[in-house]
């Protein structure tokens, strides 16, 4: 029986693309990345935990807005490097942007048109600390 730490193959910056889909609904909610600590954490916790490449540094989804993902299940690829979750997104809330998901604009008639609306503004969820 394969185990997840034999499975997975990280990319030469030690990180797996990890594909988020709300578990009632299958939308596509994000796409971010883990790194090992990451990956142990939300296996060991049952919350997303993700690799910021942009802050270098782990961490919780949610952990400023409040707009955690509590997994439901985590599957991997034939090739083991990339991985779906399947979470529950409290508030319904998964982008910075205060959208439902990351993927709200759509390409439409060669422009950009927004496909959904803002839940909540991004102002309102981080104040001051606007990611």
């Amino acid at each position: 029986m394969d185990t997840i730490e034999s499975s997975v193959k990280f990319n030469q910056d030690g990180l797996l693309c990890t594909v988020v889909q709300d578990v009632d609904t299958k939308s596509v909610l994000m796409v971010a990345w883990m790194n090992k600590e990451a990956l142990n954490q939300t296996i060991k916790t049952g919350l997303a935990h993700y690799y910021s490449r942009s802050r270098q540094k782990q961490w919780l989804k949610g952990e400023e807005s409040g707009h955690l993902q509590k997994v439901h299940s985590l599957h991997i690829d034939c090739d083991g490097d990339t991985l779906l979750l399947q979470v529950e997104q409290v508030g319904g809330i998964a982008c910075h942007t205060g959208h439902q998901s990351c993927f709200y604009r759509k390409l439409q008639g060669g422009e950009l048109v927004e496909t959904a609306p803002v839940i909540k503004h991004a102002q309102d969820i981080y104040g001051s600390k606007m990611p």
